[in-house]
């Protein structure tokens, strides 16, 4: 490691970083809240964490733009086994959040268009295309992103995860670490789990030497922990959507859920949720709600539309319509009860085998219908997600089987996670206003 990179570090993130924005966080926190952006007639008061989610973000990508020469640097797919990694010190970024922040920020189009213009199909996830595009360009919104010293991708999530990560290996030139995780249709056998166990292992000397240190199990164990704790609070958090009215809505969950995807295994992650946890819990012994008027409410399934949150999210609640529970952010806490401490490796094997995205059709469904009995649901919006075709295989049929078999009624709404060029403003429109008529009826 550099001596001058380690001193710009020090003083550009945890001093300056770390004082400047803890200074705003505070200021946010104690101000009295007035935005002439925000729907006050129909939504709740955002919630304070909001501030420190914010804070929390823009320290872990200026943390980003100087670790290059402090620490090793590691992009790894967002259902990959991050804890070595944290255990080694790597320095963690995610891709995929990256994509979804910009996303939000409505600068896919530009980016990914550097992609297509290399000829990269628009035909490949838009998270992906974002990626390349700002890794060929170097445009992003948060200023720069670390090259990376070591590459990760684990199938469980997609298969494009193989060829995009094989492509930042070649512009790179850096080692790829790849996890190859077995479907599971019902319960993973046996030699799966040893597959992928053995996989993790071979993955550790890898790693070692990217960072230039051993791996110490019982710093392994400890990020493990932090893990499982985050995720615990996750899943208490999204339960609390169970309450009339909900205390949080999912879109509140998609912005709030960024550190359990890219935080994983550390304490500041376990404090933030806990502090949110706390916060929602105020909000149910007062009687909040995320909308001032709960009438009916509904479950989403599959990513969120970045580039439309407010959009959505005030349509929605103009019409007493809360979207309390997802199988998206679910899938970032289901998870929880099989991570065990006391055995790292097979603990980890298990885990990374089983989320939503690596298993089967009828196991969403069963998902879906079980949340709508939980949450005491009144329907389901299912995003029909033209980037994302594994979250999104399947849903015309388990919409037809939601509304004949089930009775629930289910719209499928087509657009994209990322790229707003798939979206068409007018026919969501239609879609959602005889959706609200069902629902009705």
């Amino acid at each position: 490691m550099s001596v001058s990179a380690t001193l710009k570090y020090m003083v550009n993130v945890n001093i300056i970083g770390k004082t400047a924005l803890g200074w705003q966080r505070r200021r946010a926190e104690h101000s009295t809240f007035s935005s002439s952006k925000w729907r006050t007639d129909i939504l709740s008061e955002p919630l304070r964490i909001g501030a420190r989610t914010k804070e929390l973000i823009s320290l872990h990508y200026l943390a980003g733009r100087y670790a290059n020469g402090h620490r090793p640097v590691a992009w790894v797919t967002s259902g990959g086994p991050v804890e070595i990694l944290q255990a080694l010190g790597y320095y963690v970024l995610y891709p995929e959040n990256h994509g979804a922040l910009c996303g939000a920020r409505r600068a896919v189009v530009d980016i990914s268009t550097e992609a297509e213009n290399a000829g990269y199909s628009r035909d490949i996830c838009s998270y992906a295309r974002t990626d390349i595009g700002s890794v060929l360009s170097g445009k992003t919104p948060v200023g720069k992103l670390p090259k990376p010293d070591l590459l990760l991708a684990c199938t469980n999530i997609c298969q494009t995860v193989l060829h995009w990560y094989r492509v930042l290996a070649d512009h790179f030139n850096v080692p790829l670490i790849l996890i190859d995780t077995p479907f599971v249709y019902d319960e993973a056998p046996d030699h799966a789990i040893k597959f992928v166990r053995r996989q993790l292992e071979d993955s550790i000397p890898v790693s070692e030497q990217v960072a230039g240190k051993t791996l110490e199990y019982k710093k392994l164990q400890e990020v493990l922990q932090l893990s499982k704790d985050a995720t615990e609070l996750w899943l208490e958090i999204m339960g609390r959507g169970k309450q009339h009215p909900a205390p949080l809505s999912v879109f509140d969950q998609f912005i709030h859920m960024a550190p359990i995807v890219e935080m994983r295994g550390l304490k500041t992650t376990v404090d933030f949720y806990s502090q949110l946890l706390k916060e929602l819990d105020e909000r149910i012994s007062k009687g909040i709600g995320a909308l001032k008027k709960e009438r009916k409410r509904l479950l989403w399934d599959n990513l969120p539309i970045w580039y439309r949150l407010r959009y959505l999210s005030e349509y929605l609640a103009e019409r007493g319509i809360a979207v309390v529970a997802s199988t998206y952010t679910n899938a970032w806490g289901e998870l929880a009860p099989l991570i065990n401490v006391d055995k790292p490796l097979d603990s980890m094997a298990r885990t990374y085998l089983y989320p939503i995205l690596n298993k089967g059709t009828k196991y969403k469904l069963n998902t879906m219908r079980r949340m709508v009995e939980d949450f005491d649901l009144n329907g389901v919006i299912l995003h029909s997600d033209r980037s994302c075709k594994p979250y999104s295989i399947g849903q015309v049929d388990q919409r037809n089987r939601l509304i004949k078999e089930y009775n629930i009624p289910a719209l499928l709404l087509e657009a994209d996670h990322d790229d707003p060029r798939a979206y068409a403003e007018e026919q969501v429109a239609s879609r959602l206003a005889a959706f609200m008529e069902m629902l009705e009826d």
